[in-house]
């Protein structure tokens, strides 16, 4: 079942190509705008639990800044030669406002 929150103003959001941490409904997350399309996943690194919104963004990928394991950003999937995967948060936009659904 959908929950739909606020994240943040759309002013308040990453630039183009930025990563940023936010909380939300005490969850804590890694927020990135990708060339306009904004997406969440868990803010910790699945290998040392590394601030992902501390990293920063290659392509769809943030990149953990403890270690430099890549995390796609769509699909939480960790990316070679890593492996595993975190939790993915749907994002929209609503006029000037940035939901997430933490279902």
């Amino acid at each position: 079942m959908s929950k739909w929150v606020k994240l943040c103003s759309v002013q308040e959001a990453p630039g183009a190509g930025e990563v940023s941490e936010m909380d939300v409904a005490g969850l804590a997350l890694c927020v990135a705008n990708i060339a306009g399309r904004f997406a969440a996943i868990d803010n910790w690194c699945p290998h040392q639990r590394g601030p992902l919104g501390q990293g920063w963004l290659e392509g769809n990928a943030v990149i953990c800044p403890l270690h430099s394991w890549a995390i796609d950003m769509f699909s939480g999937e960790v990316l070679p030669p890593d492996c595993g995967n975190i939790a993915v948060f749907p994002v929209k936009r609503e006029a000037d406002q940035i939901l997430v659904d933490i279902g």
